[in-house]
């Protein structure tokens, strides 16, 4: 999935906007203007791969946001993992036959694992399974509801599932600034061996370089990049 680690830009998707959350709360979020322009933006940067996420659909069960993600697709000429709203075989299918790259699984991966494999098997290698944690319990419902499930074990499951990658988001720093948590990313690479893709409280390049010294393949940075804490191409460059 990825040849070296990757910085991958982030651009969730809400009532047609860029919008970034704290700790994934509903209403919390900040505007960063039109998706397509944010993507190309992160492209020219030199982006290797984008992040979409349809935020309406986390919450609502349902995609809301398929215009401005087609328009992204139509824009952009690199891999495209797209999460949010995706509830069955038939939805996840679709998007991989209109160019979507990677699918991400939230709460259907959770409510029903046997989707994993069933997707897996027509397209290989294109799932990767979000696992959402708060207070160390993944949570999904855009990261409303607590399922009892502890990050690292579910990880290994959807592995054997068939999932190419897990996306793992650390919802407690989530949008806040204010650093990384390398432990429990740690605990995850160490019990599977796919790759781990992390997510959550970036703010410097040194969150970045803790992440990848974590065993991460790869990190999603959206408000650190929105904010510019730092560019894309000053991250790419101390990978180096």
């Amino acid at each position: 999935m990825f040849s070296e680690f990757e910085i991958i830009p982030a651009v969730d998707v809400q009532d047609g906007q860029v919008v970034q959350l704290v700790g994934g709360e509903r209403g919390t979020g900040r505007a960063y203007g039109e998706p397509v322009e944010a993507a190309t933006r992160w492209v020219k940067a030199g982006a290797e791969t984008l992040h979409l996420v349809d935020l309406d659909g986390a919450f609502e069960g349902e995609r809301a946001n398929a215009p401005a993600i087609e328009s992204i697709q139509n824009a952009c000429d690199i891999p495209i993992q797209l999460g949010g709203g995706i509830r069955t075989v038939s939805d996840a299918t679709s998007l991989l036959e209109r160019g979507v790259d990677r699918v991400i699984l939230g709460t259907a991966a959770v409510e029903t694992p046997d989707i994993v494999g069933e997707i897996s098997e027509r397209h290989t290698d294109s799932v990767i399974v979000s696992l959402d944690a708060k207070d160390g319990e993944v949570v999904v419902s855009g990261w409303t509801e607590g399922t009892g499930l502890d990050p690292a074990e579910a990880a290994k499951r959807y592995e054997e599932l068939g999932a190419a990658g897990i996306l793992f988001t650390n919802v407690d720093v989530e949008g806040q600034l204010g650093g990384v948590r390398t432990e429990p990313v740690t605990a995850l690479v160490e019990n599977v061996d796919i790759p781990v893709i992390a997510s959550g409280g970036v703010a410097t390049v040194d969150d970045i370089l803790s992440l990848r010294k974590a065993g991460a393949d790869a990190v999603v940075v959206g408000s650190a990049l929105y904010e510019g804490q730092f560019t894309l191409a000053e991250a790419q460059n101390a990978l180096d």
